[in-house]
């Protein structure tokens, strides 16, 4: 059977009932072996970093990160050089900027209305540069396209080589400094008295969420990197608050909605980003709706009057 009248999807590619054939049909063309590897990588790496950065309500750094990669792929695209050395540049330098920042000094503690002026000048900015680069270069359309928004078939194999050492680099970083950076988080002054480095754990956490970041960006697109950094780490979070489980859960989630996101672009057409955030946004509204009703639930349980016991 093929797909319904009217569905988009990839020229020749129809979408049937046949569940186990369709999944052997997502590796049969070599982008897609590409697509699911670097998804799968981005999917484990920003699960982890997502649950530090949502846990530090760095959510909106996070974001601007990834635009400031969008500035350094154009920039490194119209310089004739590979685009994902340009994200990765360009995020890092961003990171180590927002780590002067007042709040980001401080690890978390005041300036947050300074910081916050401060980061959405970096992202108005990197949105300008990027543009301006973009226009500079000779694929304007398809280009600024695939950065923004991401691209089913945009990443190669020498992509997604690149993208595995650097979530293998990140991933040790992070279990490195993992136990401070948690005590920093939960608590920056206890953790300032107990004589942990809050500065330099704050600047290191940055730099691999920078990475993070830019490297999921390479699938999402710049401003779609929400779809897994930030949805699946919220879900978790709302899940269970222990930090191990929350990690776990947070990638367990990441994954099914880089999967269900790349299968729906190939089979159904329409960028890649608008399936993964789809997923992901989808994913935190039914647990925030389950989790409602369950209170609402439990909460006319315990107003509802008892049967008064029968006396004897």
């Amino acid at each position: 059977m093929t797909s319904p009248p009217g569905v988009p999807g990839l020229p020749g590619v129809t979408l049937t009932w046949d569940l186990l054939a369709d999944i052997r049909g997502l590796f049969a063309y070599p982008f897609m072996v590409t697509a699911l590897q670097a998804g799968t990588t981005v999917a484990v790496l920003g699960g982890i970093v997502g649950w530090f950065m949502v846990l530090r309500r760095e959510s909106f750094a996070g974001h601007t990160l990834a635009v400031v990669g969008f500035a350094g792929g154009s920039a490194a695209a119209f310089a004739r050089v590979d685009p994902a050395i340009g994200f990765f540049t360009a995020g890092v330098l961003a990171a180590l900027v927002i780590a002067r920042l007042p709040a980001s000094r401080a690890g978390g503690l005041g300036g947050f209305g300074e910081q916050s002026a401060g980061i959405g000048t970096v992202q108005a900015v990197a949105l300008a540069a990027g543009y301006l680069f973009s226009s500079l270069y000779g694929g304007l359309l398809s280009g600024a396209s695939s950065l923004l928004f991401g691209s089913i078939g945009g990443v190669s194999t020498a992509q997604v080589q690149l993208l595995v050492i650097v979530a293998a680099g990140c991933l040790l970083a992070l279990a490195a400094i993992g136990r401070p950076l948690l005590f920093v988080s939960v608590d920056p002054v206890l953790a300032a008295a107990r004589r942990v480095p809050v500065t330099l754990v704050a600047t290191v956490f940055l730099v691999i969420l920078a990475l993070a970041a830019t490297a999921t960006a390479q699938v999402t697109g710049s401003l779609l990197v929400f779809s897994l950094l930030v949805a699946p780490a919220a879900t978790a979070h709302r899940l269970t608050v222990r930090p191990a489980r929350g990690m776990a859960v947070s990638v367990v989630l990441g994954l099914l909605v880089v999967w269900l996101g790349i299968a729906s672009a190939y089979y159904l057409g329409y960028p890649i980003g608008f399936w993964v955030s789809s997923y992901g946004f989808g994913a935190y509204l039914l647990t925030v709706l389950v989790q409602q009703v369950g209170r609402s639930v439990r909460g006319r349980a315990r107003l509802s009057p008892q049967a008064d016991p029968v006396s004897q």
